[in-house]
C-alpha cells in the first residue's frame, strides 16, 4: 500500500540539507524497491527548497515510519514536521512532471 511522508524543513536548516545532499540521495537509492515517488518541495520560484515528498510502497504505517526515521534529513534534525498518510493511487501521468 501506498504512504505519502510530507516532510517540512525548520527554518535555516538549508546548509544542513546541502551538506547531506549526497548522503540522502545515497539513501534513496538504497530504497529504490520501495519508493514509488520523490522530491523537494520547493518555494514557488525554486530558489529554496522547503521539505520533502515520499510515497513509499510499504505494508503498513510502521514501515513508511521506519523508512523516515532512518532518512538522513530527518537523522539531522532538518525537517520541523513530518506526516504519514495512507493514500491509494489515483490517476498517474508521468508525462506531465517536465512538460511545462
Amino acid at each position: 500500500m501506498l504512504w505519502a511522508v510530507i516532510c517540512i524543513d525548520k527554518p535555516g536548516t538549508a546548509a544542513a540539507r546541502e551538506e547531506l545532499l549526497k548522503v540522502h540521495r545515497e539513501y534513496l537509492t538504497t530504497k529504490d524497491d520501495i519508493i514509488f515517488f520523490s522530491g523537494p518541495l520547493q518555494s514557488d520560484d525554486a530558489s529554496q527548497a522547503l521539505g520533502s515528498l515520499f510515497v513509499v510502497n510499504v505494508p503498513g504505517r510502521k514501515e513508511a515510519q521506519a523508512y523516515i526515521d532512518a532518512e538522513p534529513f530527518n537523522k539531522a534534525g532538518i525537517f520541523a514536521n513530518v506526516r504519514i498518510f495512507r493514500m491509494r493511487k489515483g490517476r498517474f501521468q508521468p508525462q506531465l512532471a517536465d512538460r511545462l
